[in-house]
């Protein structure tokens, strides 16, 4: 493994900036509008990268519930073709890519199958995610790692001998680790923060933090923590329909975010003690001066 990963022209490890990923996900509800929309905000805010969710619905959708019958804003359908007016065809990634391209903001997508992995090859993506839900599918995790392009492994949901076994399944592709809780929206006492530190201690590659709470403070904890990656789910307005948008963070909050993680980062320092120049006039107003000779 390696402390230190390239994801397009961002450095990812200790001593770099904390790379910020706004995750759009579903959260367009198949709308390319509302998608762009979201980037803008998310270009607006300065983060590094954003990231999508595609699936193929005939092959994730389990096949008891393909035909099960589900009221939507776009009427009563079943949950295969709700599914599918989630996802983004060919003409409509492209248009996302060149957007993102002319904003420019990196974007990348968690595939959760083959297909959609191969897919996704069209576009040549700085990196690839393995999302949590499939961090024990061995077939897929093994495909993505064949590609060699960074690899961000979100571990919510898993034993640790789940996470240790799939790590040990990339050995072709720069890694980064992701601790997060797969609860939409997590509650503050199953963040389990501290997990953060006990990956630290035991991989030798980056490690981030993917976070599904309400609130930001929690985040900010976890780049004091150390984290080199922070990942949030973005929406327009959290009230909007569909499963995610509760734990997203809206526009203000995004810009906050941003914003905020490069204050803690930089009051964060290097660890080594120092008189600042910004604290002599201080010193000499204030200290009682030692006699040195006296003391010895």
């Amino acid at each position: 493994m390696q402390s230190e990963v390239t994801i397009g022209t961002r450095r990812v490890g200790p001593g770099h900036p904390v790379f910020i990923v706004a995750e759009i996900g579903i959260n367009h509800n198949g709308d390319l509008g509302i998608a762009k929309k979201l980037i803008d905000v998310a270009a607006a805010a300065g983060v590094d990268a954003v990231k999508f969710q595609k699936r193929d619905p005939d092959v994730c959708v389990p096949e008891d519930q393909k035909q099960v019958m589900r009221k939507t804003p776009w009427g009563v359908m079943s949950y295969l073709d709700y599914r599918r007016h989630l996802e983004f065809d060919m003409d409509q990634y492209a248009e996302i890519d060149r957007y993102c391209r002319e904003k420019p903001v990196m974007w990348f997508a968690s595939c959760w199958d083959l297909p959609s992995l191969e897919f996704m090859d069209q576009f040549d993506p700085v990196c690839h995610k393995a999302a949590s839900a499939i961090l024990t599918d061995d077939d897929l995790i093994k495909a993505m790692d064949q590609r060699g392009k960074p690899i961000i492994l979100s571990t919510g949901m898993s034993t640790w001998e789940e996470i240790e076994h799939a790590v040990s399944l990339i050995r072709h592709s720069p890694l980064i680790i992701t601790h997060n809780t797969s609860t939409y929206p997590c509650p503050p006492q199953e963040l389990n923060l501290g997990m953060i530190t006990t990956l630290k201690n035991h991989f030798d590659c980056p490690i981030g933090y993917s976070g599904h709470e309400v609130g930001l403070q929690t985040t900010y904890a976890a780049v004091a923590l150390g984290v080199n990656l922070v990942e949030r789910h973005v929406t327009l307005d959290r009230h909007m329909w569909g499963s995610d948008h509760m734990a997203s963070v809206e526009s203000t909050g995004l810009f906050r975010l941003v914003r905020d993680i490069r204050i803690v980062e930089a009051a964060l320092g290097d660890g080594i003690k120092r008189i600042y120049e910004s604290e002599m006039a201080s010193m000499l107003r204030l200290r009682r001066k030692r006699d040195y000779a006296a003391a010895n």
